[in-house]
């Protein structure tokens, strides 16, 4: 069969489509500390996390990653940036970023994800194209977990967004853990 046929058989045999199950989300609730739970699952997925006032994010950086050279910085709360970038950047322009500063949407605590959009990384290809990926995210966008964060992200224009929970890794078979596979190297979440 041609590449039609497969499409036209595909569109003509769709099953329908089911609603979407009602979940109690009551049912989740669980009395915790949302900020200190977030940063033990950040941990646990080897990501960094520092607790700083807002004025101290530059000074923290620098001291994190003095040998940095090659910094985009898509956050007002950053003054660090280097390599200046647009929506029309061409992705393979970034090749050799050493360094990028975002901003998070919102952290969930039960997996230490953090929620970034387009509008956050200026270029998608970025939080994964940087060697090393500094995130900026505020305490009072915590949530307990994905139920919650999904009914905040749900009335959202359907831009990209992706949830990113520690440092790209990757293990085979044999446990060989590699670090850095698939994108940044090291996480650091900058909790202000």
């Amino acid at each position: 069969m041609g590449r039609e046929a497969i499409l036209k058989s595909i569109k003509e045999n769709k099953p329908d489509l089911l609603p979407i199950p009602k979940i109690n989300a009551d049912a989740f609730a669980e009395d915790i500390n949302l900020k200190d739970v977030f940063k033990s699952n950040i941990a646990l997925v080897g990501g960094n996390i520092k607790e700083i006032e807002k004025e101290a994010i530059d000074l923290e950086i620098k001291a994190l990653y003095s040998n940095a050279k090659h910094i985009v910085s898509v956050t007002t709360k950053s003054s660090l940036g280097t390599v200046s970038v647009s929506k029309d950047t061409d992705p393979h322009n970034l090749e050799n970023i050493d360094l990028a500063i975002v901003e998070g949407e919102l952290g969930v605590s039960e997996n230490g994800a953090i929620w970034v959009t387009a509008d956050n990384s200026m270029v998608r290809a970025l939080p994964f194209i940087t060697n090393d990926l500094v995130i900026i995210l505020e305490k009072e966008k915590l949530c307990l977990h994905m139920l919650q964060a999904y009914d905040n992200i749900s009335q959202r224009d359907r831009d990209f967004g992706v949830f990113i929970s520690g440092p790209s890794k990757t293990a085979d078979i044999e446990q060989c853990l590699v670090v850095g596979a698939h994108g940044a190297m090291s996480l650091t979440v900058l909790l202000v």
